[in-house]
């Protein structure tokens, strides 16, 4: 499947739910157009709000393989595109001379730039492989440089290997970039894909989250927890607020515990499940007993 038998934003929604990721009605809608238009979506907020499993959910549900490209600060064509198996050339050199080949400088040059010394990178393959998935996660730590190439590859779909010539995607792989904003990304780039900025999820989607994911957890529980860290979001003063990824931690965390309520003493013994700075850990526990009593 390419994406291209889906007919609207509510049909992409329904087939994201299945997979366990409920999306709303605006990142459906977007999600939707671009796989109508063949347009990268790029997809900002904050850390662990769903940017990254949007990918792995689109994937999963129209039954594409994804494939990941993680940025970094120093990442280059060469980690993203395509390298050779330079022990494998080795060892194809040493095997001609062991037989005593007799090719010519310029047949045995061919012979090392052969397909099967080719390490296809993530980039390449979703070209070759595709329909496929694309994930370019946290673009906005790679420089001006990648992005360059980045946006010249998303441009035309395809890549030039000397040795080998122009590989053509068949269909545009699906290509959704993540940020989480760490710097500002580049216009031409922004241009050139659709945008959809994900926000925290409200107190009942985020509730709808939690029990489409975790179906064992209580009730009870499961009110609770979604309660305590919406106020730790928006009211916590934290480095790092909580993200859903977070709220899922601490659900399972209680309920290894054998916890069908959310009282002082199992929040602090778990708070490490959804605070990953000492400062805030120290934090959280110390205002407790005001969130759950609230």
């Amino acid at each position: 499947m390419t994406g291209s038998e889906i007919s609207s934003g509510a049909e992409l929604g329904a087939r994201l739910q299945t997979v366990g990721y409920l999306s709303d009605d605006g990142l459906s809608t977007i999600a939707y157009l671009a796989l109508a238009m063949h347009r990268p979506l790029l997809l900002e907020g904050e850390p662990g709000t769903g940017k990254t499993s949007l990918a792995d959910a689109l994937a999963e549900s129209l039954g594409l393989p994804l494939i990941r490209l993680q940025c970094y600060e120093g990442i280059d064509a060469t980690q993203a595109l395509y390298d050779w198996d330079f022990s494998k050339q080795i060892l194809h050199l040493r095997a001609l001379e062991a037989v005593g080949a007799t090719q010519r400088a310029e047949e045995v040059e061919r012979s090392l730039f052969d397909e099967r010394f080719l390490l296809a990178r993530p980039i390449l393959r979703a070209l070759r492989e595709s329909p496929a998935v694309l994930l370019v996660d946290e673009i906005d730590r790679a420089d001006d440089e990648f992005e360059a190439f980045l946006l010249e590859v998303l441009s035309t779909n395809q890549v030039s290997i000397p040795e080998l010539g122009t590989i053509r995607a068949a269909h545009p792989p699906i290509t959704v970039l993540t940020s989480n904003r760490t710097r500002e990304l580049h216009d031409a780039l922004k241009r050139r894909c659709l945008y959809h900025w994900i926000d925290h999820p409200s107190l009942t989607r985020e509730l709808a989250i939690l029990r489409a994911r975790l179906p064992g957890v209580p009730e009870r529980l499961a009110e609770q927890l979604v309660a305590v860290v919406a106020q730790l979001r928006h009211g916590g003063d934290l480095l790092k607020p909580p993200g859903v990824a977070e709220t899922l931690d601490w659900a399972q965390a209680l309920v290894h515990l054998g916890r069908t309520e959310l009282d002082l003493d199992a929040a602090a013994a778990t708070v490490g499940a959804v605070c990953k700075y000492r400062e805030d850990a120290d934090r959280v526990r110390a205002m407790l007993g005001r969130l759950l009593a609230a």
